[in-house]
């Protein structure tokens, strides 16, 4: 560590970890991921939920015991350097910065829709600015409002179930699981619904700011990944059982159109309003995470060395937390990259596919190598299955990181 780069101060405890967690896992995605992924598993939505949830797991049990010998901000940034070498650490900071950016500009944008339709942008670029500057006022504060929003979702969800499940509509027939749109319809749903449960490495990511690594990194990530299991599994049980699994893939707003169907059309303007605090609740974490993988990015000089500087008061990488909060801003303002939920699964698992095989050589007993390679299978699987254009464009993109860490070990060498 450089004297210009100061470690973090750690503030978060098992509670603040499993918070930070589920705010950046119950966020959007819920609100919006069941309908693509019923359209393109059908019968087989809820496979491609228990799939998704498996490909989680393995990789939340990867990071953990990561975390937990490596609490240091940058996350399978940090683990793929030391563990695979310079090249695949790279690769996965790259890969992790550029799909999570992408996802800060569209969760900034899902704001906008849901708060004021005819001024997204606006409302997208307000949301950036805002919620970087509650970032840069330190690790405390963006607990405190996460703490607010999980709470807030949470409860606009548990309503949502409650009303489905309760109205004379609901049938338990409508759940069918099966089969109809084949095995890489569900596959491709899971890798849809993937990009919902990828926020349990936000604690992971903020390894730096955690009080007893080793302790409360293992135990935070399984509890994050299990409530927000339980809640998704719950929504789409309750949304099924009222749309079924055609009207689900035909809603434009899922949660919304269920419990209209149910009867309740005064509880969707609550949904909607749950939906714009769950896109802020999934915005604030994830510029966390991108500004503290930036900041270890930038103290190896795989990205300008400025952005190392920590602040002597607020103790955050404020350069960072600034730089990729104007880059968001940008992107909120000029593109609609609503369309790139695909492209950012693509990045993460194969973020994750590098957190796997990284956790491969912790020990050479078989035993402690089944979930990391079930977890590596799972994520090179799920990532394949995705979208066509997803796939090109994503692959395309990790080749550019790739000779762009090339050209600069070219130059170094001259």
């Amino acid at each position: 560590m450089t004297p210009s780069s100061p470690e973090l101060r750690r503030t978060l405890g098992v509670g603040d970890a499993v918070v930070i967690g589920l705010g950046s896992m119950i966020g959007a995605g819920i609100f919006a991921a069941l309908g693509p992924a019923a359209r393109a598993a059908g019968s087989g939505l809820l496979l491609g939920l228990a799939v998704a949830a498996v490909v989680a797991y393995c990789n939340a049990m990867s990071s953990a015991r990561l975390a937990a010998l490596y609490p240091a901000s940058g996350g399978t940034y940090v683990y793929g350097r030391e563990r695979l070498g310079a090249f695949w650490g790279y690769l996965a900071g790259w890969s992790f910065v550029v799909g999570k950016t992408a996802s800060c500009a569209a969760m900034a944008l899902t704001v906008g829709a849901y708060v004021w339709p005819a001024h997204e942008h606006a409302v997208a670029v307000t949301a950036v600015v805002a919620l970087t500057a509650v970032n840069y006022g330190g690790m405390q504060k963006s607990a405190w409002l996460t703490r607010v929003i999980v709470a807030v979702v949470l409860a606009v969800l548990a309503s949502v179930v409650a009303g489905c499940l309760g109205s004379d509509v609901s049938d338990a027939g409508r759940l069918g699981i099966g089969l109809s749109s084949g095995t890489g319809g569900v596959l491709q749903a899971a890798g849809l619904l993937f990009f919902a449960f990828a926020g349990y490495a936000r604690i992971a990511t903020l390894g730096e700011e955690v009080r007893d690594p080793a302790r409360t990194i293992p135990r935070a990530i399984p509890l994050a990944l299990g409530i927000a299991l339980a809640v998704y599994a719950a929504v789409a049980v309750a949304v099924l059982s009222v749309l079924g699994t055609d009207g689900l893939g035909l809603a434009p707003a899922p949660l919304a159109d269920a419990v209209r169907a149910a009867g309740l059309p005064g509880l969707v303007p609550v949904v909607r309003a749950g939906a714009a605090v769950a896109a802020l609740g999934s915005l604030l974490a994830l510029i966390l995470g991108v500004s503290r993988t930036t900041l270890a990015m930038a103290r190896d000089r795989r990205l300008p060395g400025a952005l190392a500087t920590v602040h002597p008061r607020f103790q955050v990488p404020h350069r960072a937390e600034l730089a990729v909060g104007t880059v968001v801003a940008v992107l909120a303002a000029t593109v609609d990259v609503r369309g790139a939920i695909g492209f950012s699964s693509f990045g993460v698992l194969a973020y994750y596919a590098i957190a796997n095989a990284s956790a491969w050589t912790l020990s050479p007993a078989p035993a402690s190598r089944v979930v990391p390679v079930l977890g590596l299978l799972g994520c090179v699987t799920l990532a394949c299955a995705l979208p066509g254009v997803s796939v090109v464009v994503g692959a395309a993109v990790l080749a550019v990181g790739a000779a762009a860490y090339g050209v600069r070990l070219w130059t170094a060498s001259r």
